[in-house]
């Protein structure tokens, strides 16, 4: 396995990887990569490429297994073929299964129940998500009205809160050439059977949306998506730039409405849903009391809005906060209200 590895790396250099993973990649110092390997073909050529490609690393690296229990022996024969990879390879392997698993669960707790299990082992995570995965994921997101955000989604280099970050080093890549090089190595990999199905909304788009997109628009429209998705980040950067030059947020959260006036809308959008997100309880907004909300701060008008059972949004005209309900007869404090 290690002589593929090193005829895999020779197909795809560093210099075909995405360059600001790369450039990450030479900063991270001695914090522990952790690999997230589900034995499909992606997955397998990012873990033999940073094998191959950052040698130096080889003793950082852990290679992260979740199985979502969804698809009996096939699932724990993925587990198998993951371990007998890495054991090849001479890196540390960790796999878990779901223990929350149950019947019905959605795709997203799924997704959520993997990355809690990858952020136990590591706090830099690289994923195999190539060209392919850029054009489904933006027709998903399309298809819900997602803004350029959510649109500039999977991103090379994602940080978080806390020092966290995800690195995607393939999203120059498209599926097809992995598989075609791997082949050539001869290297195998596992194949999940529910892609073939339209159990789920991905396999959905990729199976019975994706090339027709493509037929119909006569060019190459996944790269052409993944082109949309790097200017949408440059967008997306630019405006919360902006955002964060404003802070319009105070220590106690609320929203300065008077150092927004003048802002376009799109700024002023950002602006509320930061502050949303840092008053938990109005996270039950739906989207047209978002909306309703929006227009009612954009105008400058006095509104007290329903945030759920227990809250309102209240401005006053220059600052947004929240306000609890009144209980039996007696009245809280408003959080956040202006002195």
């Amino acid at each position: 396995m290690r002589e593929r590895a090193e005829a895999l790396a020779a197909v795809f250099p560093r210099e075909r990887l995405d360059p600001a993973v790369v450039a990450w990649a030479a900063r991270l110092g001695r914090a522990r990569w952790g690999l997230a390997f589900s034995g499909g073909a992606d997955s397998l050529a990012l873990v033999l490429l940073v094998w191959a490609l950052w040698p130096g690393c080889r003793r950082r690296l852990v290679v992260l297994h979740f199985n979502h229990r969804l698809r009996g022996p096939a699932a724990r024969a993925d587990a198998a073929f993951c371990r007998r990879v890495c054991s090849q390879l001479g890196l540390r392997f960790v796999t878990a299964a779901w223990a929350g698993r149950r019947t019905g669960a959605s795709e997203a707790e799924a997704r959520e129940a993997r990355l809690k299990f990858l952020r136990r082992y590591a706090r830099v995570l690289w994923f195999g998500h190539q060209r392919d995965d850029v054009a489904e994921t933006m027709l998903m997101r399309l298809a819900r009205g997602s803004g350029a955000g959510g649109l500039a989604a999977p991103r090379p280099v994602q940080t978080f809160v806390g020092g966290r970050v995800h690195l995607r080093p393939l999203l120059r890549l498209r599926h097809e050439e992995l598989t075609r090089a791997l082949r050539v190595a001869g290297i195998g990999w596992r194949e999940d059977a529910t892609n073939a199905t339209g159990v789920y909304q991905r396999n959905r788009v990729r199976r019975d949306v994706l090339p027709r997109w493509e037929r119909a628009a006569g060019r190459d429209a996944v790269a052409g998506a993944a082109r949309s998705r790097e200017l949408l980040e440059e967008d997306d950067a630019a405006l919360e730039g902006w955002l964060d030059r404003l802070r319009p947020l105070d220590a106690r959260g609320r929203l300065d409405l008077v150092r927004l006036r003048g802002a376009p809308r799109a700024v002023l959008r950002r602006a509320l849903h930061r502050w949303v997100l840092a008053n938990p309880p109005a996270t039950v907004l739906s989207r047209a009391a978002f909306d309703t909300l929006l227009q009612q701060v954009e105008a400058g008008a006095r509104t007290r809005q329903s945030a759920g059972r227990a809250w309102f949004a209240v401005s006053d005209g220059r600052r947004l906060f929240l306000q609890a309900a009144p209980r039996a007869g007696r009245s809280k404090p408003a959080r956040g209200r202006p002195n």
